[in-house]
């Protein structure tokens, strides 16, 4: 998600020049772009906008929800001729800029919605040619194409491939052969590793290659290793409980993956933020992702307790934070068997159509919930790196997802 991959770009940075700030940012920020019709939340989507509005319609979709066509209009209108999504664009009368970041985690989660909305077929199809298109030699994504592959980009493409019927071990890159899921395999952590055994890291070190553990993209790359997406819904049992394995599949990376978790959850129930120079402080974004995770893999103790601790404490972060946070408690609280209308005494549904223009009707329920009231009331790395440190300081989606920074060379 877009928490994940701010920080993972804010610590690569932070690597690389030692904690200063990028240049192209310490001298302000950009003016915040006028917020079109249709689209959810009312802070500057510049960097987020598709995503937020992605991830809207997923969570609506949970739960029963059919979003305005305004609504849909916008994001479908987004996408440039290639099947390709940017994180926004202004004026989609015009085609899209050739020198544009095209961004591979807003075409997946885009063609994630879309699939969730039905009847898009042509705009996912072209979606999916196009992440197919610029697949990596080892088999994985690029936040940017172009770029190094990252655990967290290569387990977004995943959700979409599967959410659109393709089957992702198929999908082999074009020189190499290899497969998403051997991506994914390279950025997984051994048990013995002190930064984190059996945990992903997100990128291998700009300079050194080694890998560090890094919670937010173990909470990506688990779910990407089951060949699920963004709403991964709750698995069988994990009978291994946290124990740590050898793995050379991917469901054994997502089991060690998904018990690292556990193993830091423990004590608290939230991961910490991990951004340089922050207070330790909980990021709930993670932690719903996180939730998540753990739930995919079938450990619904661990997933539970977490969802429970959000419950409490989350939504505060939410209602500050706009619609991708309540759409990421909501995915958590679906997972773990929770209701998204009475979500620590929170209607995360009512609160989340309340960000956007009235939902067209409130459709059956999901199975999750049996409420009745979820009407609407209410030319290189370098330059990922820099496009998604602006993403992190520029976005302004809160508090809570501009503190989810990934420091590589620290435990999470």
């Amino acid at each position: 998600m877009t928490v994940r991959r701010c920080a993972a770009a804010l610590a690569a940075a932070t690597a690389v020049l030692g904690g200063a700030a990028p240049a192209a940012f310490a001298d302000g920020t950009p003016s915040p772009a006028a917020v079109p019709p249709g689209l959810y939340g009312t802070k500057d989507p510049q960097y987020d906008g598709v995503f937020r509005q992605s991830l809207a319609f997923l969570a609506q979709e949970k739960a029963g929800v059919k979003p305005a066509g305004q609504a849909v209009t916008w994001l479908t209108g987004q996408q440039c001729e290639s099947g390709a999504f940017t994180a926004f664009r202004a004026d989609a009368t015009k085609p899209c800029d050739p020198k544009a970041m095209l961004d591979t985690n807003a075409t997946s989660a885009a063609v994630q919605a879309l699939v969730a909305l039905g009847g898009h077929d042509d705009a996912v199809k072209k979606g999916i040619g196009w992440l197919k298109s610029v697949q990596n030699d080892d088999g994985g994504w690029a936040y940017n194409p172009g770029s190094k592959s990252d655990a967290n980009s290569t387990a977004i493409v995943i959700g979409a491939l599967a959410a659109a019927g393709e089957k992702p071990a198929e999908v082999k890159s074009a020189k190499g052969g290899k497969s998403p899921f051997d991506g994914l395999l390279t950025f997984a952590l051994p048990c013995d590793d002190p930064s984190g055994g059996g945990a992903f890291a997100y990128q291998g070190d700009l300079k050194t290659g080694k890998l560090y553990a890094n919670a937010d993209a173990t909470a990506a790359a688990v779910t990407g290793s089951l060949g699920k997406g963004l709403t991964a819904t709750a698995g069988p049992a994990d009978a291994k409980g946290t124990a740590c394995e050898k793995a050379t599949t991917p469901e054994q990376a997502a089991h060690n993956g998904a018990a690292y978790l556990a193993r830091t959850l423990a004590p608290t129930g939230f991961l910490k933020s991990a951004m340089p120079g922050a207070e330790s402080q909980p990021d709930f974004g993670n932690t719903a992702d996180a939730v998540v995770a753990l739930a995919a893999d079938g450990l619904s103790q661990q997933a539970k307790a977490s969802a429970d601790w959000l419950a409490k404490n989350a939504t505060a972060w939410a209602k500050e934070s706009g619609p991708a946070a309540y759409a990421q408690l909501i995915f958590a609280a679906d997972a773990t068997g929770a209701d998204p209308t009475n979500f620590g005494g929170v209607n995360l549904v009512k609160s989340l159509n309340a960000t956007g223009p009235a939902p067209e009707s409130a459709a059956s329920p999901a199975p999750s919930s049996e409420k009745s009231d979820q009407k609407s009331d209410d030319e290189n790395d370098g330059i990922s790196v820099w496009w998604i440190v602006g993403v992190c300081l520029v976005a302004g989606i809160g508090v809570g997802f501009l503190i989810s920074g990934r420091k590589k060379n620290q435990q999470l």
